[in-house]
């Protein structure tokens, strides 16, 4: 299996002379999509009703539950990523950490799936899975990765958004008042303008 993702890593790495613009596009796709994620759930928080927000509260929560299950396979089983072990080309600098799963795609298919999950959030998650594909080519490209990562993001999100949405009654549901609570504080300024919403 490690001989498979490392010749799949081979073939979809750059080669020792990219273009450019490829490289400043998988740049781009690699380091800087993630934050719409913070920026997706800040915007329906802000513009959004009790039901909305209690679903995006339990998306927030389903994203950093899959960081945490990452943090724990990384100290269970550490991975080295292709630059570690001297494999294909790295154009970005990276932390010699481990590399399984991908934290970026984590992050990014766990806040999906569970905004796929209910249909007040379908469209975003839609979106926010679809951008996973590009940001995974990109990281392999650039060399931080393997695609078995990816695989494993994929599954470590699947299983974040399946624990949360279990978990929905039991602990989303008295989480939201004191977080809708220092909201109300916090934004108290922009409330009395109207500039979001109670």
């Amino acid at each position: 299996m490690e001989h498979f993702n490392q010749t799949l890593f081979l073939l979809l790495n750059a080669s020792a002379h990219p273009s450019a613009m490829l490289v400043g596009l998988a740049t781009v796709l690699a380091n800087d999509v993630i934050w719409l994620v913070p920026i997706t759930l800040m915007i329906g928080w802000l513009r959004g009703g009790e039901v909305r927000r209690k679903l995006l509260l339990q998306a927030a929560c389903t994203g950093l539950s899959g960081l945490l299950i990452n943090q724990a396979i990384g100290m269970v089983w550490t991975h080295p990523r292709p630059f570690m072990m001297g494999i294909g080309h790295t154009l970005i600098a990276h932390a010699a950490d481990s590399s399984f799963p991908s934290d970026h795609l984590t992050l990014l298919w766990s806040v999906a799936f569970s905004c796929l999950l209910h249909a007040r959030l379908r469209f975003a998650g839609w979106i926010l899975a679809g951008l996973g594909v590009p940001v995974a080519w990109a990281r392999i490209y650039l060399g931080v990765h393997f695609p078995f990562d990816m695989l494993g993001a994929l599954l470590v999100a699947a299983l974040s958004a399946r624990i949360c949405l279990a978990a929905e009654r039991a602990v989303f549901e008295p989480m939201f008042l004191p977080v809708y609570l220092l909201y109300r504080q916090l934004f108290a300024p922009l409330i009395r303008r109207g500039w979001v919403r109670l």
